[in-house]
Order: C-alpha cells, then sequence, then structure tokens
C-alpha cells in the first residue's frame, strides 16, 4: 500500500500549477520590486496582482493586505501590532483558550509586558459563549482575538456574531482564518473583522509566506524596521516567489473551494461509518454541525495516541496527535483540555485531516486500517 497522507491540517502539498507559477520568479524575474528599473518592475507587477487575488478572495481592498513569511507572523502582528497602537487607550485583550500557540504565546508575551489578557473557556464542543464575551468586554479592552475554525477539532466559532457584537466597541476584532481560508467562503464586511491572519501552505501554496488582512481605518504598529515595504507595515525586500505560487494557490483554491469542501465532508463520513460498521468504540471531538469539512478529530478509548500514531504510520497511514506546532510532545492538547478537563479521550485522540489528492479509496483504506488496528488495541 502506498503512504496515504491525512495530516492536511498540518501542512498541504504544493499544487503542480503553483510550483509552475513560482519558476519564473526564482530564475527569470529576480528584480527587487522596491528598484525602479525594468527588473523592479516585473516583479513589483506580480505583487500587486497578487495583493489584488488576496484582497478579493475575501472581498477586501488591495492596500488592506499585507504580506508575511506566514500565519504566525500574521497573528503576531495583528497582536503586538494592536496593543501598541492601542496601549494609551486600555491594555485588555481577550481571545479563547483554545487559540493556535501563535495567538496564546503572543498573549502570555504581552501579559509579560503589562498587558491584561482574559481566556474565554469553550464548552465540549470547541465553542465559546457569546454571553461569556459579552460580560468580559470592558471599555478598556483592545483586541478581541477569536480563531474561525480550530486547528485540532474544526469547530467554527460565530465570528459574524462576534463582529456585530464588537461593532460598537473600541476593540479591534482579530480572528486567525488559518484554516478556515480555502473551506469556507470569507467576507470581512459581512464577519465585521478587522484583523484576519492566511497562510499559505495550508491551501496548497509554498510554506514561508502568508497575508494579514488589516482594515484600512485600523492603526498597527509594525514588528519590523527597516525599509518601506507593504506601506511602511513590514520592512525587508518580499518573497516574490512565494508570493507568485501563494497567488495561483489562491486562483485554485477560489475555482475549487466549495467542491472541494462537500468532497472533504463525504471524506470525514465515510470514515466515521465505517469505524461504526467495524464496532470499534470512538468519541468523536468537536462541534459536528458548525465545524471544519476537512478536519475530523476522534478519541479511541483505551488507545494512547502515540500508540496508534506509531501503529497508523508502520500501516503507511499519515495522521496526527492535532497542532503540527506541539508535535513531539507528550502533554495533553491544550484544546482537548479546555473541552474535557482531565478526561482520557484527550489523550486517545486523533486527528484525520483531509486535502489534495486524497480519494475516497484512500479513506475507506485508511479507515479500515485503522479499524483494524484500534480493534487490536483495544482488546
Amino acid at each position: 500500500m502506498d503512504y496515504i497522507y491525512l495530516d492536511h491540517a498540518a501542512t498541504s502539498p504544493v499544487h503542480p500549477d503553483v510550483v509552475e507559477a513560482m519558476v519564473p520568479y526564482l530564475t527569470e524575474h529576480f528584480g527587487n520590486p522596491s528598484s525602479i528599473h525594468h527588473f523592479g518592475r516585473k516583479t513589483r507587477q506580480l505583487l500587486d496582482e497578487a495583493r489584488l487575488v488576496a484582497a478579493q478572495s475575501i472581498g477586501a481592498t488591495p492596500n488592506s493586505i499585507v504580506f508575511t513569511s506566514g500565519g504566525t507572523e500574521a497573528d503576531n502582528a495583528a497582536l503586538f501590532g494592536t496593543a501598541l497602537a492601542k496601549k494609551e487607550t486600555g491594555r485588555h485583550i481577550i481571545t479563547s483558550q483554545i487559540e493556535h500557540h501563535a495567538v496564546l504565546h503572543a498573549c502570555a508575551r504581552l501579559e509579560s509586558e503589562g498587558f491584561e489578557v482574559t481566556y474565554l473557556p469553550v464548552d465540549e464542543t470547541g465553542r465559546i459563549s457569546l454571553s461569556e464575551l459579552k460580560a468580559a468586554l470592558r471599555p478598556d479592552t483592545i483586541i478581541v482575538s477569536i480563531m474561525y475554525g480550530n486547528n485540532e477539532v474544526g469547530t467554527l466559532q460565530d465570528i459574524a456574531a462576534i463582529g456585530e457584537l464588537l461593532e460598537a466597541h473600541q476593540a479591534v476584532f482579530h480572528t486567525d482564518a488559518v484554516q478556515a481560508y480555502g473551506v469556507l467562503p470569507i467576507d470581512v464586511n459581512e464577519l465585521k473583522v478587522d484583523l484576519l491572519s492566511v497562510s499559505s501552505h495550508k491551501i496548497n501554496g509554498p510554506k514561508g509566506v502568508g497575508f494579514l488582512y488589516i482594515r484600512e481605518e485600523v492603526a498597527l504598529d509594525p514588528l519590523l524596521y527597516g525599509g518601506e515595504q507593504e506601506r511602511k507595515r513590514r520592512a525587508g525586500t518580499e518573497n516574490v516567489a512565494a508570493i507568485a505560487g501563494f497567488k495561483q494557490a489562491i486562483s485554485i483554491m477560489r475555482e475549487e473551494g466549495m467542491e472541494k469542501a462537500a468532497r472533504y465532508e463525504a471524506y470525514k463520513q465515510k470514515m466515521l461509518s465505517i469505524f461504526t460498521e467495524a464496532g470499534i468504540t470512538f468519541l468523536r471531538n468537536g462541534e459536528q454541525e458548525h465545524t471544519l469539512p476537512h478536519v475530523l478529530n476522534v478519541s479511541f478509548p483505551g488507545v494512547k495516541t502515540e500508540i496508534l500514531l506509531v501503529n497508523l504510520d508502520l500501516a503507511r497511514i499519515a495522521a496526527s496527535s492535532g497542532s503540527a506546532c506541539t508535535a513531539g510532545s507528550l502533554e495533553p492538547s491544550h484544546v482537548l483540555t479546555a473541552m474535557f478537563g482531565k478526561q482520557n479521550r484527550t489523550k486517545e485522540a486523533v486527528r484525520f485531516s483531509f486535502g489534495l489528492h486524497n480519494t475516497m479509496e484512500e479513506i475507506e483504506q485508511a479507515a479500515q486500517e485503522t479499524a483494524k488496528i484500534v480493534k487490536r488495541l483495544q482488546k
């Protein structure tokens, strides 16, 4: 059996058309976009086109897009940039307990700098309570950062309702949309978000590039100082080849997005039905209705995560225990801990995530093999 890759939420393979789009900017078109001569103008044109494509994909204007090195930098720029720009009007931040560590660790750093952070709890489906968010809001709250779709369990937050709640408040609203972008339609004006983070390598683009959407009236202090790139909001010569690939990945995503999402949902249902038919004991983690189509998190009672992952790898199936950023950690997922406390299911969970090149035949093979392994280990 060939390897079956079911860890697309960690990173996705680069689409062949994306590779093709990058090559000219690694070879022929090498100019610095800040240069005014022919070579610079050629790469500047690509940046302008990519910025427009990125903006159109979320209903924004090109001037509101800042290219970054990925989702982590976008999250950091949103939090540190807002905190520094608005510290005179308040020092209170609200986020959730299940954010990506790019947000949680940034918040911890801001706490050490004198900011106060409220970490909203979640219910057993992984959703925050809007009433608890409303109760946590204070006149000195300057940032609310709530992720759109959780990278470990797939649960979606009601971003539009949060945007509505914050519309009359001074707080800037940021959402980490790294997992949601590409599988859900996103319009920043309908959602009423001020800042939104995206990463290329989650949508079959190259690693090392992403963008931060910044609503035009929102002021952010830059993280990087140097040249005047990105309208003085992010210094440093732009990664033109990666941005060329990102542009192509966004274009493909916009053509295939909804069809792709339906296919991934069918994969998820097929996997669950095979587990049920096999008679193994399992618990699905996360919201079942408001969820990312490509992420499935399941606990298998009596089977430790590490043991199952090793057995899956031996069976040539690549899955994960959750965020790739905490791979190798023996600690239970902070997301599952926030949802279930110290229940055993936090140490018995595996994430399957679907993407490019997966087929229904592969999903059936992987599910049957997983069921076989689990049945053996649950004995």
